[in-house]
Order: structure tokens, then C-alpha cells, then sequence
């Protein structure tokens, strides 16, 4: 047993997504958050920069007692591929949990991906489900305004614009008969109705960052990392710019007034 905290990084609120569904699946557990917010987003950087983003994410961590590290960024995961970023205790990205997901899910052999720029760029996501399932048709879109209409509360299901947006985006999944759609960017699933009503009750969505949470409480309980706590964990989080900014995106986000205490602190 190991009651130090799951580290969890990403470059802004969306990684919040994973932490909810941690919460929810691992409620003894202590989570430690570090939210980039002042270097998002991610997805529009170079390959070289994201790295050096994720390595300095990835050593404020450290600077914690924790015990096991996700990068719970769409854009992070899908330019470290299957590789991993630290060698001294457990570390997941999204991608993998969510190709195997995705492929696991998919009946006719069809599954679309939806992410930030640099994470379709990649073809990641591509590159691991036709290593889980060769044979495979994978279709990628890049959805950059998702982001920031998420950041900025447009998330209601109703809304015109971000459905409008959605149908642009998604047209090219609909029209390749995807019968399993990847949401690579944590971001994705707070607007994860508009994207089903668009796609049609036939089409399954893959959250990554609950399908990484998923991954790492099989991972602590084989490598026995689990808590011996009783009473439930707490989070606390980290941020590179405002507090007051985070607090505000975080309850626009999750539709709640987020749970644990919040610091700002420079890398």
C-alpha cells in the first residue's frame, strides 16, 4: 500500500475531467493537479515545445509526494505516443487507455478521432489502434475552437455556436460511418452531448481522461499502490497563472464549484 498522492498534469482545466472521474472511481485517494494556464494551449506548439512543457509539468509534480503521474493532455499524450516520461513510478498518458477503448468498442472496424492540432498531427492515436487492431480505419479532425469555447462556458446543449462548430468538425466522422469516436482532448467530454446528438445515439464516444483514470486504478492495484485510507482523499490544485481564473473556468467546466484547495505557483 502507498498513500501518496496521483499526480495529474495538463495544460489547463481539462485534465479536471480525469480528476472527477479518479474522484469518483478511487475516492481515497489524494490527487495533486498542476494546470499549465499560463502556457495553454498546448495543441497549437511545436513537438520540441510541448516536451519541454510536459517534462517541467512532470518535475513540479515531482517536487510532491506522489506515486503515480498522468498526463492527462490530449496533445502531451499524442506526441509521446506509447513512450513515457518517467522511470521511477507509474505513467500513463490518455492515448493508450483510449485506443484500446475505442477498439474494444468498434464493430465495424471504424473509429474517428477527434483532438488539439499537434495531437491529430501526430496520427498518435492512428498509429496505436491499428497496432491494437490492424486493418482498422481511422479518421482524424482537428477541433482547435473547441477548446476555447469550452474555457470560455459555452458548453450549454442548446448553444448555437458550439453547435454549429460541432457540425463542421464532425461532418467528416458522419460521413465515414465511424462508429466509435475518440474524444482525444480532455477538454471534449463537458461538451460531449452536443457531439452525441450530432454523431447519432449508434455512435459510442470514448472519454480519454476517464478512460486513463480507469487505466490507473488497474495499474495501482497490480503494482499494490493503492491506499490504506479510510476517509475519502482530498485534491489540491496547482496553477501557473490566476487562482481566481482557474476557479472560475473549472466551475464553468465541470458545472461545479471544484472540490479541493487551489495555489498558484511557478514552474
Amino acid at each position: 500500500m502507498n498513500n501518496d498522492a496521483i499526480g495529474v498534469f495538463d495544460s489547463g482545466v481539462g485534465g479536471l475531467t480525469a480528476v472527477s472521474e479518479l474522484n469518483k472511481i478511487l475516492p481515497n485517494e489524494n490527487i495533486i493537479y498542476f494546470g499549465d494556464t499560463a502556457r495553454i494551449p498546448y495543441g497549437s506548439r511545436s513537438r520540441e515545445t510541448v516536451l519541454k512543457y510536459a517534462n517541467e509539468d512532470i518535475a513540479f509534480l515531482k517536487k510532491h509526494k506522489i506515486k503515480m503521474i498522468i498526463a492527462a493532455c490530449g496533445t502531451v499524450s499524442s506526441v509521446i505516443g506509447t513512450n513515457v516520461l518517467v522511470d521511477d513510478m507509474p505513467f500513463t498518458g490518455v492515448l493508450l487507455p483510449a485506443a484500446q477503448a475505442a477498439c474494444s468498442n468498434t464493430k465495424n472496424g471504424r473509429i474517428g478521432v477527434i483532438g488539439t492540432p499537434a495531437t491529430i498531427r501526430s496520427g498518435s492515436f492512428a498509429k496505436a489502434i491499428k497496432t491494437i487492431r490492424p486493418g482498422t480505419v481511422v479518421v482524424g479532425n482537428p477541433c482547435p475552437l473547441f477548446v476555447h469555447l469550452v474555457e470560455n462556458g459555452y458548453t450549454d446543449r442548446d448553444n448555437k455556436i458550439t453547435k454549429m462548430v460541432a457540425a463542421e468538425y464532425l461532418a467528416p466522422m458522419k460521413a465515414e460511418g465511424v462508429d466509435t469516436l475518440i474524444l482525444g482532448c480532455t477538454h471534449y467530454p463537458i461538451i460531449k452531448d452536443i457531439i452525441a446528438d450530432y454523431m447519432g445515439e449508434d455512435v459510442t464516444l470514448i472519454s480519454s481522461g476517464k478512460e486513463a483514470a480507469k487505466y490507473a486504478e488497474i495499474c495501482l492495484v497490480e503494482k499494490n499502490l493503492l491506499t490504506d485510507r479510510t476517509e475519502n482523499g482530498h485534491n489540491t490544485f496547482y496553477v501557473s497563472d490566476s487562482t481566481e481564473l482557474f476557479e472560475e473556468n473549472a466551475k464553468n467546466f465541470l458545472g461545479t464549484k471544484i472540490n479541493g484547495e487551489i495555489f498558484s505557483s511557478n514552474l
